[in-house]
């Protein structure tokens, strides 16, 4: 832990300028970038300190966007994902704007309402050499891919494995109507023969639920 200097000292909390929102030690918060026309970045606090003019500032831990990323943005992140970056940096406490929360992959995928003040994060991201933790990742379908929470899937009930609409042939709205799903390496011909409709799948809500749970 980085120690205080001469004529500092550190602070429990701060309370937001303009608002009652109290940011602490260990919390994540939106900061005014430079381009009011790019949006907040985001931080997490990981010192609050006063000078002796009463200057607050912070110690943070930057949050990347994909799209701030060496390797850029993927199809498999998530709209609201961010990486936890080893960027540390000093600002003026007078930047940070709001507060938000980051949830782990696991718990971003089980909430029923994503707000915006919601995101989430599945990787340390270095930002001098671009390199994640961790490296790899499960990957799903035919096309390979890792899991994007935005994304509905469809679970096949013989392999068991979780599939993208479009990859299979189907609409969203077609696989929405579908009861359960059978992909096209689990159907038989005979099965083909005697029902070429069944391509069965849950409703959306259930199953992104299902999905989510079986992706971490």
């Amino acid at each position: 832990m980085a120690k205080t200097k001469p004529g500092r000292k550190d602070l429990d909390s701060y309370t937001i300028k303009g608002t009652n929102k109290v940011v602490k030690v260990g919390d994540c918060v939106l900061m005014r970038p430079a381009d009011s026309e790019k949006p907040p970045y985001v931080a997490r606090v990981e010192k609050i300190e006063a000078d002796h003019r009463n200057n607050v500032k912070v110690r943070v831990r930057w949050y990347y966007r994909p799209e701030e990323s060496i390797g850029g943005r993927r199809q498999f992140h998530g709209a609201k994902e961010l990486f936890l970056s080893d960027h540390y940096d000093v600002q003026s406490a007078h930047t940070i704007e709001g507060k938000c929360v980051v949830h782990s992959f696991k718990n971003y995928t089980k909430l029923e309402n994503v707000g915006a003040e919601d995101y989430f994060c599945r990787f340390e991201y270095k930002a001098a050499t671009g390199g994640f933790t961790p490296d790899r990742v499960a990957v799903y379908c035919k096309c390979e891919m890792p899991y994007n929470p935005d994304d509905l899937m469809v679970q096949c009930e013989g392999c068991k494995d979780w599939f993208h609409p479009a990859c299979m042939g189907m609409t969203i709205e077609q696989a929405k109507k579908l009861d359960n799903f059978l992909c096209s390496d689990c159907v038989s011909e005979d099965d083909a023969k005697r029902s070429p409709n069944s391509f069965p799948v849950a409703p959306l809500s259930e199953t992104k639920v299902e999905s989510k749970r079986r992706k971490r």
